[in-house]
């Protein structure tokens, strides 16, 4: 990033952080009005659920694009670099472009946290100002369509303050159980709260109960429901040279052999979805999605930081795996499309997470533990999370080492791994751990 861009989020840093959100949608409201509602100027497919909700929302903007439309795409958190959070059409948003939004919106927010503070509650938040940036910086693209991934829940999420034409579910789960609710149900409700009247609502297979919740909001808002597994499926899919092949019945039409250029049964899934949200926008359902375009657009989705390659000889993946939903899909990918029998994991979690339960998902084929932290004020303590695996690697005998830096727990896994035949090192547990861990990599040369 320029320093101009470093700038801007350092200002951003400098407010409440995205572990600790409000439950409120007024004061981004207010700014959003303040600058002339830039929300209302494209629409709007918005992505909420536990996992999955980067890779969807990657793949939606990629097909969209792929149609020839200009695309907005609002995700968090980021990878590597703070710009990746807002993308127009496929790319980073220009350095120059975001410095030049932000002197636009700011007098607005302070305005805003004037107004907040004089009635005793906090200024707009880390995130919540990041949601009024995005949706400036898409008006003044301009977009055609913009994609936006929910940051935590969806009812009081600052996203929720667009009216999206279409809402998307990926799959729902435990976590984030503090600010969401203690059971599946609860945080489908909150969830399903970005629901809005006449739209539609397009969803991956979920819980019974998760089901029940986005079924009873969509019904209320009279909007159009359409689920995995009834109105769409993902058919078939098999393992392919960097990826899979799936087929896919979508709402209008069936869609063989797709090349998708990311690895688990779970991305399957989420291509599914996507290509029925873009079936919703495109034709609102009843028209076909024309081959070539929608298997170019398949065919070139990324979504970093998800089962992505970092290193070979030995092979190094990091994986964005958070939550044990999150970690089961990993277990499963690994097993199923590489060819390794070994596995040294790099493990840093943040506060907020089940650490035990990550840990434990992933036990049962690791063959070391290697216990660190992220760059973050949020993470655990590298010492506490080796304690807490121990504890859980205890009862399989998987060795556990506990390290400061993570420059060193990767160091000794990739030696470890070199050492033996078919060992592999995952880099998990957090998205932060895993854009470090890339940079790196990219810097020690380890991916010619």
């Amino acid at each position: 990033m320029t320093e101009d861009a470093e700038a801007v989020y350092q200002a951003l840093l400098g407010r409440i952080g995205e572990g600790s959100p409000r439950r409120r949608l007024e004061p981004t409201r207010r700014v959003l009005e303040l600058l002339g509602d830039p929300q209302r100027s494209f629409p709007i497919i918005q992505i909420a659920g536990t996992n999955g909700k980067t890779s969807t929302s990657r793949i939606t903007e990629s097909i969209l694009r792929s149609f020839g439309l200009r695309t907005g795409l609002f995700t968090s958190p980021h990878f590597v670099s703070f710009t990746e959070r807002i993308a127009i059409d496929g790319e980073p948003i220009a350095d120059a472009a975001i410095a030049a939004n932000w002197d636009d919106i700011l007098p607005y927010v302070e305005m805003v946290d004037a107004e907040l503070e004089a009635a005793g509650e906090k200024r707009l938040t880390f995130f919540e100002t990041l949601t009024v940036l995005a949706f400036a910086s898409f008006a003044d693209a301009p977009v055609d369509v913009a994609v936006v991934e929910v940051g935590m829940g969806g009812e009081w999420d600052s996203t929720n303050a667009a009216d999206a034409a279409i809402a998307v579910f990926t799959p729902i789960g435990m976590d984030h159980q503090a600010q969401l609710g203690s059971t599946v149900r609860e945080i489908a409700r909150t969830k399903a709260g970005i629901i809005k009247p006449g739209s539609v609502v397009v969803t991956a297979p979920q819980a019974p109960e998760a089901l029940e919740e986005i079924e009873r909001a969509a019904g209320l808002s009279e909007a159009t429901l359409v689920r995995s597994g009834t109105e769409f499926d993902l058919v078939d899919d098999r393992v392919a040279v960097g990826g899979q092949l799936i087929t896919v019945r979508g709402r209008a039409g069936s869609y063989d052999e797709l090349y998708l250029p990311l690895y688990g049964d779970h991305q399957g899934v989420n291509a599914s979805v996507a290509i029925a949200a873009v079936e919703s926008f495109i034709g609102g359902g009843d028209v076909p999605l024309a081959s070539d375009p929608l298997g170019d657009g398949v065919g070139v989705a990324t979504s970093p930081g998800r089962l992505q390659l970092i290193g070979t000889d030995p092979t190094i993946l990091v994986d964005a795996a958070h939550n044990p939903h999150g970690a089961q899909s990993l277990v499963a990918a690994l097993g199923r499309y590489f060819d390794a029998e070994e596995f040294a994991f790099v493990v840093g979690v943040l506060a907020d997470k089940d650490a035990a339960g990550i840990l434990a998902t992933l036990s049962p084929i690791a063959s070391r533990f290697h216990l660190t932290q992220p760059e973050s004020d949020r993470s655990i303590p590298w010492e506490d999370l080796t304690s807490i695996a121990r504890a859980v690697g205890g009862v399989d005998g998987v060795e556990a080492e506990g390290y400061e830096r993570l420059e060193d727990a990767l160091e000794d896994a990739r030696t470890w791994a070199a050492a033996g035949d078919k060992r592999m090192v995952v880099v998990t547990g957090s998205i932060v751990l895993g854009g470090e861990a890339a940079a790196f990599a990219d810097d020690q040369g380890w991916k010619p």
